[in-house]
């Protein structure tokens, strides 16, 4: 399991999602289920569908979903090589738990590594920078052969993601978030259902879990993203556009 080869006819030669085919799926779609509504899903957009997963502290519950509908579907993983351990071995038991068939791993450029990054400091103070090289332009290479994709973000994890919609255009794409408004109740009930593998550092104060520069321990009553990237002002990888309440979802 890799970085597959890229060849001419696998690379930007699908449908263009707009944000008009994004409303009419949220449309379609009201008052659906998420396995429902993955169970009809999958198989109409494979095989140019992925799931794109952090394999952080909720990412079995729709890893879960979409293993059920058909363990075949594409999953992509961005090693950033600032992961924590941790999640690598997590990763690993949990690809192996569900019987996933295409685990996609897919790392920074090391020629703009060298180029933007060769002491590996550049989190220290230009994170903006820092995802952009190992998280944004390696997932736009992993995403090239697809026009839809699967994320695991729920509107309760941060006040920006409050108005979190289930379907998005993002860059021609269309962005599946089938978990939008589940909350930390019905996802802790999925695990204890299906018994599910948590990550080893969520019972270590960290329910969300990105590279190990960049994440501290989130203290009780705060929103549980606000262990990433603490100090800046900075809510996202630059992978996903934030949503405030009140605003229009971008889609």
């Amino acid at each position: 399991m890799g970085e597959p080869a890229r060849t001419l006819d696998t690379i930007d030669l699908g449908r263009i999602f707009t944000a008009d085919d994004a409303a009419a799926f949220e449309a379609r779609f009201a008052g659906v289920g998420a396995p429902e509504m993955l169970a009809t899903l999958i198989p109409e957009l494979s095989p140019r569908l992925a799931a794109v997963s952090s394999f952080g502290a909720e990412s079995a519950v729709l890893l879960h979903m979409v293993a059920q509908v058909n363990r075949d579907v594409p999953v992509i993983f961005t090693n950033t090589q600032k992961i924590f351990g941790e999640t690598l071995a997590y990763r690993d038991e949990l690809s192996e738990r569900l019987g996933l068939t295409d685990l996609r791993v897919y790392r920074p450029d090391p020629r703009l590594l060298a180029a933007r990054d060769a002491t590996g400091l550049r989190w220290s103070y230009d994170p903006d920078g820092c995802c952009d090289l190992r998280k944004v332009e390696p997932l736009r290479r992993a995403l090239a052969p697809f026009d839809a994709w699967i994320s695991g973000r729920k509107g309760f994890q941060a006040g920006t993601r409050a108005a979190l919609p289930r379907f998005e255009a993002d860059e021609g794409r269309l962005k599946i978030n089938p978990l939008a408004d589940w909350d930390r109740a019905r996802l802790t009930a999925w695990f204890d259902e299906h018994d599910l593998p948590r990550h080893p550092l969520e019972a270590q104060d960290y329910p969300s879990i990105g590279c190990a520069p960049c994440t501290s321990k989130v203290q009780p009553g705060e929103d549980p993203r606000a262990g990433r990237w603490r100090g800046w002002d900075k809510v996202e990888c630059g992978i996903h556009l934030a949503t405030k309440p009140g605003e229009d979802p971008v889609f």
